[in-house]
């Protein structure tokens, strides 16, 4: 058994050598799968023409373009795309034909088409949009889309959401507590529930957090959007301990926190969620004033 042990082992890499070399393609193999996806871009974009000609509106689009890594690239510009235009379409959907019949390397973000995700946050016309949930039809063409604003910029329309993430987490954003009643559901009220409801629908995209022009110029305000996620769980009658409460009104009442709120409105405008944010980080603000109020 021992001497047959090595020769199996010699066997199977001598038939992973085999594989891999088999794998590698010849400088032969390498042009011709260029000239076949040269052949399917020139196919694709011949296609485009051809789907232009015969729709009876194409939208004009302006797209922001930036590539750190590629010489040549890594100065911001914007390039102009023709899309045939169709009923129904978002600017999600005009951002895709665009990369698949013109050009493979646009670069954004997108996942769900169904305005749950969040990732598609984008400056689309001057305002922070969900691309997935904006009409072509309810804007003014030609359409020009950009990345995020008051975010570092990685390739395109994609924008760096670390900080953002990094801010949401910092106000401690789960359940805490230990007065769970002992073998049995954790209960909430009707109105409660009522009250909290709508701060639960953000989707973290991002879009109040780049419309705040406090954040903008202050780089360690927690946001809005971080806000109204510890707003969601102050207010939560399930959570109901006194410790607990100036916990996280401690988190809220920073130098960087409700309080440098100026109540410009422009969250609530641009979330897609339609959360009045403005409105619940008002009313952190009277909460703290109340838990600082002393009567002797």
């Amino acid at each position: 058994m021992s001497t047959q042990v090595p020769e199996q082992e010699g066997e199977a890499e001598s038939s992973a050598d085999a594989e891999t070399d088999a794998s590698v393609e010849s400088p032969q193999e390498q042009r011709m799968a260029k000239k076949a996806t040269d052949r399917a871009y020139r196919d694709a974009q011949k296609k485009a023409q051809e789907e232009i000609a015969a729709a009876e509106e194409a939208v004009r689009m302006k797209v922001f373009r930036y590539d750190p890594e590629v010489e040549g690239k890594q100065e911001p510009r914007f390039d102009e795309f023709h899309v045939p235009f169709e009923k129904g379409m978002t600017v999600l959907d005009a951002l895709m034909y665009a990369r698949d019949h013109y050009d493979p390397s646009l670069t954004f973000r997108h996942s769900c088409r169904q305005a749950v995700c969040g990732s598609d946050a984008m400056f689309v016309n001057g305002q922070q949009r969900l691309c997935c949930k904006t009409q072509m039809s309810d804007l003014e063409w030609p359409v020009r889309v950009e990345p995020l604003p008051h975010q570092d910029v990685v390739k395109d329309l994609v924008v760096d959401m670390q900080h953002f993430y990094d801010q949401m987490h910092s106000v401690e954003p789960y359940f805490q507590g230990e007065n769970a009643p002992d073998g049995e559901e954790q209960k909430q009220t009707r109105e409660n529930r009522e009250k909290i409801k709508m701060s639960t629908r953000c989707i973290w995209c991002g879009a109040c957090m780049s419309s705040c022009n406090i954040a903008a110029g202050d780089n360690e305000y927690l946001g809005p959007a971080a806000i109204n996620k510890a707003y969601r769980f102050y207010m939560d009658e399930r959570e109901d301990e006194a410790e607990l409460e100036e916990h996280r009104l401690r988190i809220l009442e920073q130098e960087h926190g409700v309080w440098r709120c100026q109540t410009q409105f422009s969250c609530t405008e641009v979330c897609p969620k339609d959360i009045p944010l403005t409105e619940h980080i008002q009313e952190l603000k009277r909460e703290a004033v109340k838990s600082n109020l002393k009567f002797w």
